[in-house]
């Protein structure tokens, strides 16, 4: 419903082959772009290990990684004194990642040992690694495609080697391409105005309460639920940014903030998502939990601003266009992010009814 209404009210406000021409190739291009990559939003998510150390040489390691069914890129954690190389002690599949627990006793310390993961630098996905020494300390980094390998310094100095969570969280946002044109949709119906930021605090507090509530284990909610419904929220966006023929004032447009604090909730679960996937460190929750969310914070206000320079550029460069321009820049924001939105809620929506 939502899909057919969008289109059946964007179509008949166009008037001009060339403008139509224009678009559909646009939207071609787009959809061909995005179904080339379908994968793209499963690939980088990050894997995570976490190793807790009881005494020298005795330790717990949990490598979790992202999964498409049972499907997963190849990737496996390697310790230089070789105790990950061997069969996991237990091997699990969970609705949208595989986990593997190994016990390691009576082996070398984990301290200066140099862990790598295979397969990282073939990949596009990052992995949150968090190991805990005997005496408590934790220490949290990043491996990278292009560093996938870092020795285990638990003799130095107690406490957190890295704010790994909140570059995590600002890496998150950044590459969540569905959470970025949501707040775009936000932005070219609120207007770079005084609104916008009514708009995005209440978009903000909205994720920030169901983020920490599904996180700290209080709420859950299946995954791919969530993923269609924040489809559903850019649907529902682009179909607002379309001008109404008669002029009159959507409560969308009149209480922008009201929809960005409803849909918010949708998204926190979904940054939720991240977190469960990768875990948060023992006795660090809330701090973690914190970092993370000023990371997304971070990176949501830095596309803002981007955002909003690109458009004020826009608007100053407009007058020096063909006339044209200012119907195609009217629709094909939504045309494009509608186009987009209604794929992703396809597919997410198959996605929910057909894996297990």
């Amino acid at each position: 419903m939502a899909i057919s209404k969008f289109f059946s009210r964007l179509t008949p406000q166009f008037s001009g082959n060339t403008i139509m021409s224009g678009l559909a190739a646009m939207m071609s291009f787009v959809l061909t772009m995005t179904l080339a990559n379908a994968s793209l939003a499963h690939e980088i998510r990050p894997a995570a290990l976490q190793i807790s150390e009881s005494t020298p040489g005795t330790y717990e390691a949990v490598w979790k990684q992202p999964a498409v069914g049972d499907m997963a890129i190849r990737l496996a954690p390697h310790l230089s004194s070789g105790s990950l190389d061997k069969e996991p002690t237990t091997q699990s599949l969970e609705p949208g990642k595989i986990i593997k627990r190994w016990s390691v006793k009576g082996g070398a310390s984990l301290d200066q040992q140099t862990l790598t993961v295979e397969g990282l630098p073939e990949s596009v996905t990052d992995v949150l690694v968090s190991v805990t020494s005997p005496s408590g300390k934790t220490i949290t980094a990043v491996l990278r495609p292009s560093a996938p390998s870092m020795v285990l310094g638990l003799s130095g100095p107690k406490g957190l080697s890295t704010p790994a969570y909140l570059r995590l969280g600002f890496e998150h946002i950044l590459t969540g391409f569905d959470h970025l044109l949501f707040v775009l949709g936000l932005l070219l119906l609120v207007g770079t105005n005084w609104k916008i930021v009514k708009t995005v605090s209440a978009f903000t507090v909205a994720h920030s309460i169901t983020l920490a509530l599904a996180a700290l284990g209080l709420v859950q909610v299946p995954s791919a639920l969530i993923e269609a419904l924040i489809a559903l929220s850019i649907v529902f966006v682009a179909y607002e940014l379309i001008p109404r023929r008669d002029g009159t004032s959507t409560l969308t447009r009149q209480k922008p903030w009201l929809v960005a604090f409803v849909f918010g909730l949708f998204h926190g679960l979904a940054f939720a998502g991240t977190l469960s996937s990768v875990g948060l460190p023992a006795g660090g929750t809330v701090p973690a939990l914190l970092l993370f969310n000023v990371g997304v914070e971070i990176g949501q206000l830095a596309f803002i601003a981007v955002a909003i320079g690109v458009i004020v550029g826009l608007r100053r460069v407009s007058r020096h266009l063909p006339a044209s321009y200012g119907a195609v820049s009217t629709y094909a924001p939504a045309y494009v992010i509608g186009g987009l939105a209604s794929f992703w809620l396809i597919e997410r929506t198959i996605a929910a009814v057909l894996v297990p």
